[in-house]
């Protein structure tokens, strides 16, 4: 048998007409038979060798590539829910915040408008304390004045009439 021999040109006419009726032209013969006893040797012995094992690990490494997926996804989730969570006490903060501001100005406002008054109330006494004060004084030098103009008066008089005058 050689491996390769000449095909005449009708063979070869034969043999395309086999193939365009999609015919397959197959020698069944000692060849064949030890061909298909080393497959199913290979196999069997391959199996629990080779194809299994590769298997088992394939399925393995996509229970774990799904678990991780399902880790992946609730830690997102849970993410997702503290990001909300989050921003709605952020929001609380916020306004707890803006109303003790609101709160605080209100009281600073209240205190500075009573601060304010206390201020112009003692102003307002402190004044009219010192009117009344001043106004003493002038009564008290008006007298004195009244007193002493009666005198520079005599001694004018006396000295223009040239006598005394009580």
């Amino acid at each position: 048998m050689t491996a390769f021999t000449a095909i005449s040109g009708p063979q070869l006419m034969q043999g395309f007409r086999i193939l365009a009726s999609g015919g397959v032209v197959m020698d069944i013969d000692r060849t064949m038979l030890v061909q298909m006893a080393i497959f199913v040797f290979l196999i069997v012995v391959l199996s629990p060798l080779l194809f299994k094992p590769l298997l088992r690990l394939f399925e393995e490494r996509e229970r774990r590539t799904e678990g991780a997926r399902t880790d992946a996804r609730q830690m997102q989730e849970k993410a997702e829910n503290l990001l909300v969570r989050y921003q709605a006490k952020l929001e609380d903060v916020k306004r707890i915040a803006t109303q003790e501001r609101d709160r605080l100005r209100l009281e600073t406002l209240q205190l500075e408008s009573k601060i304010l008054d206390e201020a112009r109330s003692a102003t307002a006494k402190f004044v009219e304390e010192g009117r009344l004060q001043i106004g003493h004084e002038v009564g008290k030098i008006r007298q004195d004045m009244s007193l002493v103009s009666q005198s520079i008066a005599r001694e004018i008089g006396s000295k223009l009439l040239g006598r005394r005058i009580t």
